[in-house]
């Protein structure tokens, strides 16, 4: 795992990290609004940050958070 964030990531996937960063608790909804991007395309880059280790949802979808984690 000795690739740099930037390597792996699309540029939305990267904004999507930050933002979700600033606020765990934001909702797809919301981040589409911040990014102005389509809820589908929000949909589509987490489940794309999920499958590469970035991102985890803990809890249950009203009330839960999200969980980054950041590689070298």
């Amino acid at each position: 795992m000795g690739e740099k964030l930037g390597e792996k990531l699309s540029n939305t996937e990267l904004l999507l990290l930050k933002e979700i960063s600033f606020n765990y608790k934001v909702s797809q909804k919301k981040l589409a609004s911040l990014l102005g991007i389509s809820t589908t395309t929000v949909e589509k880059n987490i489940r794309n940050l999920k499958d590469k280790g970035f991102l985890e949802r803990s809890g249950p979808a009203k009330g839960g958070h999200w969980v980054v984690y950041l590689k070298e």
